[in-house]
């Protein structure tokens, strides 16, 4: 029998069948837009090393195994912060996690500008890692609470597309800012600047809830409280906290650890070894080395936009939740697959720009999976479960640097990194294409 509707609600409705006149204010994708920006500044911040590289490498006297072991440390204490911070945040609300997380990295990526040798290096990245982790569970719970589940994709992937737009305005605003300055260590300091700005605003802006915004009106309000009414009532269990080990006897929660894990394991080695791979293999100075970031994750950032617009219209057209997203991330992972053994293949240097592009624009597609701590977790407990996803991804961005480096530096040639990341991409396919996108999953 399905659940009363919650008397807030009710009387949400009554007032809007009655007083209601103004239409519904957007202050929700205003919200996301700022999450937006603030996971954009996020990929700036933690991709600055990567394009710094070349230059880091020499000041530094790093080996290639060592700076395999730099990229990755930054994701040592971000995965092993995720559940922690993702506790937290269903506990103290997504507002001051995201917001106080965005100072504290700001003033880490500052910090990193002090590094003298390896030792401080991985410190300053250590620290990054632990500070940056509660952000993108955040978003999936703000995702939870502030918009209803046909809007959910789009909001997924706004929040999630400031991972290739950073990753990409992060080329050549970094390169710029050491091109203009003539030192990588001032550009961190600047990064960091402009980060704790951004964070002391999302602190003032954000808020837990639609009810608690001074910019929703009435009908705003009570369009996400019906919508969020009805997903209760047709839910197969009540939106209640539960534990992370209830989650793990279902096939469909694998399937998400798994498919996440797969999509960094393309996405991170392309975002710390990319410019490397750029440098030595193509020749690219760090000018062109920033522009052809720029191609690469610009188109990544418009394919995740698009993605998320063709998931929402195709299910407001009544198709199931399945066939759509199934659909769609065979499509991304096929595609992904291809463009990576098209890179191994081709030789050439603007080719293999446009392919990576191409591999990019597919592969972000996967920011739909931040819809998902919401589906199949419910609103109580999104921020767990958004956090196990992206403990699962990050292992890949754990392993994944330091395997590169051992490849690379082992082999003398990128050839064997490249058929990894076509190995991760055949992971995260499998995958996605045994999640179950239509329902909550039962917890008792």
């Amino acid at each position: 029998m399905p659940s009363a509707t919650p008397p807030q609600v009710a009387a949400a409705t009554d007032h809007d069948a009655g007083t209601t006149k103004s239409p519904p204010s957007r202050t929700r994708w205003k919200v996301f837009l700022l999450l937006l920006g603030i996971v954009t500044l996020n990929y700036i911040d933690r991709g600055s090393v990567s394009v710094a590289l070349p230059l880091i490498t020499r000041d530094l006297h790093l080996s290639k195994e060592v700076t395999g072991f730099v990229l990755s440390a930054f994701f040592w204490t971000y995965a092993l912060m995720q559940i922690p911070g993702g506790r937290l945040i269903d506990q103290f609300g997504p507002r001051r996690m995201a917001g106080g997380a965005c100072v504290g990295w700001g003033v880490a990526t500052a910090a990193t500008a002090a590094a003298t040798g390896v030792g401080s290096l991985l410190a300053a990245r250590l620290a990054l890692g632990a500070v940056e982790a509660p952000v993108m569970p955040a978003g999936g719970k703000l995702n939870a609470h502030w918009l209803p589940a046909k809007e959910r994709g789009r909001g997924a992937v706004l929040m999630d597309g400031g991972a290739p737009l950073g990753s990409a305005l992060g080329g050549i605003a970094i390169s710029g800012l050491i091109a203009w300055t003539g030192s990588w260590r001032i550009s961190f300091v600047v990064a960091g600047a402009v980060t704790v700005a951004v964070g002391f605003l999302a602190l003032r802006y954000l808020r837990d809830t639609p009810r608690e915004h001074a910019g929703v009106n009435e009908a705003e309000a009570t369009y996400i409280e019906r919508a969020h009414a009805a997903e209760d009532a047709a839910a197969p269990g009540e939106d209640r906290p539960a534990k992370l080990r209830d989650y793990v006897k279902h096939r469909s929660f694998w399937g998400m650890c798994l498919g996440w894990m797969g999509f960094n394991g393309v996405f991170y080695g392309l975002l710390t070894w990319g410019p490397l791979y750029l440098s030595e293999t193509k020749g690219f100075d760090i000018k062109s080395i920033g522009w052809s970031t720029l191609v690469i994750f610009g188109a990544g950032f418009v394919g995740e936009l698009i993605g998320g617009w063709l998931a929402d219209h195709w299910r407001s057209r009544g198709t199931a939740a399945n066939t759509v997203l199934r659909t769609l991330m065979g499509i991304a992972g096929t595609a992904v697959t291809a463009g990576l053994l098209g890179v191994l293949l081709v030789p050439d240097a603007m080719t293999a720009v446009a392919l990576l592009s191409v591999v990019l624009f597919f592969l972000r597609w996967a920011g739909l999976y931040w819809a998902l701590p919401s589906t199949l977790g419910g609103r109580a407990n999104a921020g767990v479960v958004g956090a196990a996803m992206n403990l699962s991804g990050n292992i890949a961005g754990i392993v994944t640097p330091i395997a590169v480096g051992f490849i690379v530096g082992g082999t003398g040639s990128y050839t064997w990194a490249l058929l990894y990341f076509v190995g991760a991409a055949l992971l995260f396919t499998a995958a996605s294409l045994v999640i179950d996108y239509s329902r909550r999953l039962v917890v008792r």
